[in-house]
C-alpha cells in the first residue's frame, strides 16, 4: 500500500494501554500488506541475534537505563529497509514521546519519506480500567481470560488444575499508573500530529470489527 505519489506508507498507531492497538495492527497489516512493526518484537530480535545495535541497547538495559532514541531509530530504519516492508509499515509502540516523534520525522525525511497518518484509537479511562481490570490468567498454564468478555469455561478447562490469578499490572493501582504515564508521555503526541495535520481519530469503544473498518478507512483517505 502506497500513497498516490508512490511513496512507501508509514502509519503510526496511538492509543492508551488496552485500546487494542496490537490486535488491530495485526489485522490491518494482513488486509493492506503493510508490515506490523512492534518495537518490542524488534528489540527482542536484535537482542536474540546479537546485532551491533542490539548489543548496544543491552548495555543500557543492563544498567537499568532507557535505550537512547537514536539506537531505537537505528533498529527501526534497518527493519523498514527489508523487502517485507516495501509497501510500508504500521508502527506499534513507537514513538512514545514528542521527542521520539521529532527524531523519527528527521530520520524519515533524510530518506525522502514521511509519516502518512497517525491513527488514534480513542478509548476512555473508564473503559480501559474495565478492560484491563477484568483480566485474569491461569497460574498453571498461563491461559488468559477476562471476567466479562472471556470468562473461563468450566466445561472446557484450559488444563487439569485451574488457579486464576490477576497480574500485578492489571490491578487498579497499576492501571491508574499506566494511564498516568500515557497521559504524561504519549498523549502530547495527539497535539503534535494534529498540528502536522496527520492525525485521524477512531472510536475504540466500538466492536473490534467496526474499529478495524474505521482504521482501514483512515488509511484509504490518505492513500487516495
Amino acid at each position: 500500500m502506497s500513497d498516490t505519489k508512490g511513496r512507501t506508507m508509514y502509519v503510526i498507531l496511538l492509543g492508551p494501554p488496552g485500546a487494542g492497538k496490537g490486535t488491530q495492527a495485526v489485522q490491518t497489516a494482513e488486509r493492506t500488506g503493510l508490515l506490523h512493526l512492534s518495537t518490542g518484537d524488534m528489540f527482542r530480535e536484535n537482542l536474540r541475534n546479537g546485532t551491533e545495535l542490539g548489543n548496544l541497547a543491552k548495555t543500557y538495559m543492563d544498567a537499568g537505563e532507557l535505550v537512547p532514541d537514536d539506537v531505537t531509530i537505528g533498529m527501526l530504519l534497518e527493519r523498514i529497509g527489508r523487502d517485507d516492508a516495501r509497501a510500508g509499515c504500521l508502527f506499534d509502540g513507537f514513538p512514545r514521546t514528542v521527542e521520539q516523534a521529532r527524531a523519527l520525522d528527521e530520520a524519515l525525511t533524510a530518506q525522502g519519506q514521511e509519516i502518512a497518518v497517525t491513527v488514534l484509537i480513542d478509548v476512555s479511562n473508564e473503559e480501559i480500567t474495565r478492560r484491563l481490570g477484568g483480566r485474569v490468567s491461569c497460574a498453571t498454564c498461563g491461559s488468559v481470560f477476562h471476567q466479562v468478555f472471556n470468562p473461563p469455561d468450566a466445561s472446557k478447562p484450559c488444563c487439569d488444575v485451574i488457579k486464576l490469578i490477576q497480574r500485578d499490572d492489571d490491578k487498579p493501582e497499576a492501571i491508574a499508573n499506566r494511564l498516568q504515564v500515557y497521559a504524561d508521555q504519549t498523549e502530547p503526541l495527539v497535539a503534535y500530529y494534529t498540528a502536522a495535520d496527520k492525525l485521524s481519530t477512531v472510536n475504540g469503544e466500538q466492536s473490534p470489527e467496526a474499529v478495524g473498518q474505521d482504521l482501514l478507512s483512515a488509511l484509504e483517505a490518505v492513500s487516495n
